[in-house]
């Protein structure tokens, strides 16, 4: 009997490289409540390829971190660092194509002529030496629609630069393998931070390269501390598992325009999310790229 998949699957994918802050809850807790408003699954997704930067035990912390405030995911949580094969499969497969080229630039010639990468390397072919692997992407559309922000343009000089799909040091680019595991774990639709918005068109059409349907993509507004300082690890975002779980949950749902009735706003998480599940709409959500933190202290 044929496995009958669910219409909607989400993801909530942390980079294990230090705790979970209040900005990763609130792209966890987005992502969750638009999952279980649609009767569907959220998968959790380790992104530690990136291995220099990942933390020993972060997986384990943002996983307890993610349990405290009740959200509770589907299935067994994915590790890219145990897809390296797969990986290199689909890296071959797009070097038969000849969509794909070794690149010896670095970063400062690149900065030097004007930080986006202009292709010089492309007509050379190259095969030895410390290359980056670089995908022809002239084609990729710069429009797209958003499920929060509606219609996006991107600037064409980014969304048709070639970028990098394998690293120079032997490491697989977020490029590449965020659209790979949202392929193989059938992900139909991405609500994440609104840092990641520019690269959608990049992803929409990988994965149309790939021979699969593009998920939806709706981006959450970033909490920041000060306009163009969003809260991240790199930025020594606090950590959040020692917070008040009741108030924080609160103040997430007030940021994404959901704030809980007067009898819930102190209530366990378990309650707050069961009426946020009930209520969750995108439409709801702010169209603002930043928000200050300070707001919901």
């Amino acid at each position: 009997m044929p496995i009958t998949l669910p219409s909607y699957i989400g993801r909530f994918a942390p980079s294990p490289s230090g705790p979970l802050h209040f900005g990763s809850l609130i792209a966890a807790v987005g992502s969750y409540l638009q999952a279980r408003s649609q009767h569907g699954q959220w998968l959790v997704r380790m992104e530690d390829i990136d291995t220099p930067r990942m933390v020993a035990g972060s997986d384990s912390d943002i996983l307890r971190t993610l349990e405290q405030f009740g959200l509770q995911w589907d299935g067994a949580v994915l590790y890219q660092s145990q897809r390296l094969e797969r990986y290199e499969q689909i890296i071959e497969h797009l070097k038969q194509q000849q969509l794909v080229y070794g690149c010896q630039c670095s970063r400062k010639q690149i900065s030097d002529d004007g930080g986006v990468y202009n292709g010089r390397c492309a007509p050379l072919n190259l095969s030895s030496g410390p290359l980056a692997w670089r995908l022809k992407s002239h084609t990729v559309e710069c429009q797209f629609t958003d499920l929060i922000f509606g219609q996006q343009q991107i600037p064409t000089a980014l969304a048709q630069e070639d970028y990098i799909i394998k690293r120079r040091d032997g490491l697989f680019a977020y490029q590449l393998v965020v659209v790979v595991d949202d392929i193989d774990q059938g992900i139909t639709e991405v609500i994440r931070g609104a840092d990641l918005l520019s690269m959608t068109p990049r992803q929409q059409a990988l994965c149309s390269l790939l021979g699969a349907t593009p998920p939806r993509y709706g981006h959450l507004p970033l909490a920041v501390l000060e306009a163009g300082f969003k809260l991240s690890k790199q930025n020594h975002a606090a950590a959040i598992n020692q917070w008040p779980q009741a108030q924080v949950m609160s103040k997430v749902l007030c940021f994404l325009g959901h704030p809980p009735p007067s009898d819930i706003n102190q209530a366990p998480v378990s309650e707050q999310l069961t009426w946020a599940i009930k209520h969750w709409q995108l439409g709801k959500v702010p169209r603002q790229m930043e928000i200050s933190q300070t707001e919901f202290r």
